[in-house]
């Protein structure tokens, strides 16, 4: 996993609360689990004007341009803002996968649905909490000028606007060492290793009637 570290990022607004997992990535798209390939069917059913389906090519689909990622000022967005609620719904991965995808590397919200919370996590997604005033802030920004970046520092916890404002956000100690180390849930049971390997061992020592079909 691609480790976290201070980087600056277009901002895109979405103007919505209660944004679920199946807007972010439809349920057609769940029969592959490559993790990769779902950039261009991020939020497909608002992105596209007629049916998307897996394995499909998006390149010549007609695009809504009401859609605000269709605006040519924020196709580029590593960071997008949203209101309460962002990631509800299933638990589905795939959400998590597409925004990854498609380039986006933080969100910023007023709260997340827990299980896609932890899903940002364990793949290099930093999900942001911020207080209304704060959000509602970066939402007028952001609608205001185009281009309008921010810088996400994760080792400050602290978010930088263009002028030098500052919100600083929690994140939990556990959580921001998988970010900045680029550590997956397969990457955090390797650092055990060798305790994996001599309980093995010593398994294998002591059952070994478990392994004869494994020689």
């Amino acid at each position: 996993m691609k480790a976290f570290d201070t980087f600056e990022g277009i901002t895109v607004p979405f103007d919505r609360a209660n944004i679920d997992t199946d807007a972010i990535i439809p349920k057609q798209f769940l029969k592959s689990i490559q993790r990769t390939g779902f950039g261009p069917n991020l939020f497909d059913e608002w992105r596209y004007l007629d049916h998307g389906e897996p394995g499909q090519d998006s390149t010549g689909r007609p695009e809504n341009p009401d859609f605000i990622l269709n605006q040519g000022r924020y196709r580029s967005a590593e960071i997008l803002l949203a209101r309460e609620n962002f990631g509800c719904g299933s638990s589905r991965e795939h959400a998590v996968w597409a925004l990854r995808d498609y380039g986006i590397r933080a969100l910023i919200s007023l709260s997340f649905a827990d299980i896609f919370f932890n899903n940002c996590f364990k793949n290099g997604l930093l999900p942001v909490v911020l207080p209304a005033p704060d959000v509602d802030q970066l939402f007028r920004e952001t609608a205001s000028e185009d281009g309008y970046s921010l810088t996400v520092n994760l080792d400050e916890q602290t978010i930088f606007t263009p002028t030098g404002q500052s919100f600083r956000f929690e994140v939990g100690e556990h959580l921001k060492h998988r970010l900045i180390n680029g550590l997956d849930d397969i990457d955090l049971t390797l650092q055990h290793r060798e305790k994996i390997q001599q309980h093995e061992e010593k398994t294998r020592s002591s059952f070994p009637w478990l392994y004869e079909d494994l020689a």
